[in-house]
């Protein structure tokens, strides 16, 4: 069986195997997760729960279609902070996870210091995420917009 997880630690092929199951489709129940796994019912809850409680999974949500919602704008921000010193960096992420509209945001190894993905409404919902939002975060200097033309692969599909 192939799969994107990687064995990491104390973990072995039956719980990767839960973890890919369950990354697939979270609402199945145990047992019909024992049986893709080739488990029994009681062993495979015991194993998903050590894998809840030791932060392997660490949620379940509903995926919804952001475009049903009319939230089809994406834009990706390029920013470059004017300092990137450890008590800089850590106000910039804190302030930043509260921003609704940064569905990600990454640092980056790069000539900026973080990519962010942004979803709106349309391009004037966006500019005045940027211009409210995102350009007033702490540390920042600059910043660079790229418009996604359309989503190819994305993390829920």
């Amino acid at each position: 069986m192939t799969s994107k997880f990687a064995n990491s630690g104390h973990i072995d092929q039956f719980d990767i195997r839960i973890i890919d199951q369950l990354s697939r489709e979270g609402r199945m129940t145990v047992t019909e997760l024992a049986a893709r796994v080739g488990l029994s019912k009681t062993p495979c809850q015991v194993r998903m729960k050590r894998l809840i409680d030791e932060k392997y999974i660490t949620g379940f949500r509903a995926i919804v279609d952001p475009v049903k919602l009319g939230m089809d704008h994406i834009a990706f921000t390029e920013v470059k902070l004017s300092d990137t010193r450890e008590a800089a960096l850590q106000e910039f992420n804190a302030a930043v996870r509260r921003i609704r509209e940064v569905e990600e945001c990454h640092m980056m190894a790069s000539s900026f210091d973080y990519l962010l993905k942004v979803r709106t409404a349309d391009i004037r919902k966006y500019r005045a995420v940027l211009g409210e939002k995102i350009s007033s975060l702490p540390h920042v200097a600059s910043t660079s917009t790229f418009v996604a033309m359309e989503a190819v692969k994305e993390m829920a599909g």
